[in-house]
């Protein structure tokens, strides 16, 4: 009996001990992880101070290749960074010069489908701002909703349809980033998409105008989830971009969104998606987007 009274007194004691450990850890704030991350990211540039973010999105990564003189670390080195875990996404960040100027590229993103908050999906852009980036282009492989267009086609985002997302800013305002209310009605920015639309005209590329409706994944739409976009507005459908443009907003960033019409979205063909038909289209047309990102970033 004596036994069993001290076996559970020092479990009590261990119990104790652990509660009064647990209580002494320390969460970081968002704010806190933001600049460990930023922390780290300068602690390998030796002073290089990029002013342009690339994000780009399912197989239209090799463009990061391209950089001249890159630097590149992996997210999982990088602290607080989510891991890339989807196909096509290489999961890497590279800095350096393309077209002549200086860029910071995200070679893969982050989706709420892969189990990520819309905190963390948003992470790197509100890190590109401390880092001192002031424009940002950020891509996508999307779902061709207008009719009048065909797979293939690329398409400057002209405004979104956020519907029933979560909001990546929801919590805490960081007042570094921005303010707590902000405006959308010019998220994405006139003379960009002016800049675009010249630069794709000059090189022979039909570049289409649209607005781009956020999913959160990850399965397809269904047909008539397509129906509904399209009576809304949409002429595209896709899985991430929306979180990332909020952030950047909230940032101030001036933001120039492109996607790449990788199928016709669900109805409008009677035949089924799926994420090999996206990377294929995406490959067959990565010449044409490679050339109007860089004549873009030259004529900024």
């Amino acid at each position: 009996m004596k036994k069993i009274t001290v076996h559970l007194l020092i479990a009590v004691m261990a119990l104790l001990l652990l509660a009064s450990c647990a209580t002494k850890v320390q969460v970081k704030s968002t704010e806190e992880k933001l600049h460990e991350s930023t922390d780290y990211i300068v602690s390998k540039l030796n002073g290089f101070e990029p002013e342009i973010g690339l994000v780009l999105g399912s197989g239209l990564g090799d463009l990061a290749d391209e950089i001249e003189n890159p630097i590149i670390m992996n997210y999982a080195d990088i602290p607080n960074f989510p891991v890339s875990t989807v196909v096509g996404h290489k999961g890497v960040l590279v800095v350096g010069e393309l077209s002549g100027k200086k860029v910071i590229c995200m070679q893969g993103r982050f989706h709420y489908y892969e189990g990520y908050e819309m905190d963390q999906v948003a992470f790197p852009i509100q890190v590109m701002k401390l880092l001192g980036v002031q424009k940002l282009i950020i891509t996508n492989s999307a779902g061709c909703v207008n009719k009048e267009w065909d797979q293939g086609n690329l398409m400057v985002i002209t405004d979104h349809i956020t519907f029933l997302a979560m909001n990546p800013l929801r919590g805490q305002n960081i007042d570094e980033l921005g303010p707590r209310f902000f405006d959308m009605s010019t998220v994405y920015d006139k003379d960009l998409q002016g800049l675009a639309m010249a630069q794709a005209k000059e090189l022979g590329i039909d570049l289409k105008q649209g607005v781009y409706m956020y999913f959160k994944g990850p399965n397809y739409e269904t047909p008539a989830d397509i129906r509904a976009a399209a009576i809304l507005g949409a002429d595209a459908v896709g899985m991430s971009t929306v979180p990332e443009v909020i952030a950047a907003a909230h940032c101030g960033l001036k933001v120039l969104g492109i996607s790449c019409m990788t199928n016709m979205a669900a109805g409008i063909l009677d035949q089924p998606i799926n994420h090999e038909e996206v990377l294929e289209t995406t490959q067959r047309v990565a010449a044409e987007f490679k050339s109007l990102i860089k004549a873009v970033l030259k004529a900024m």
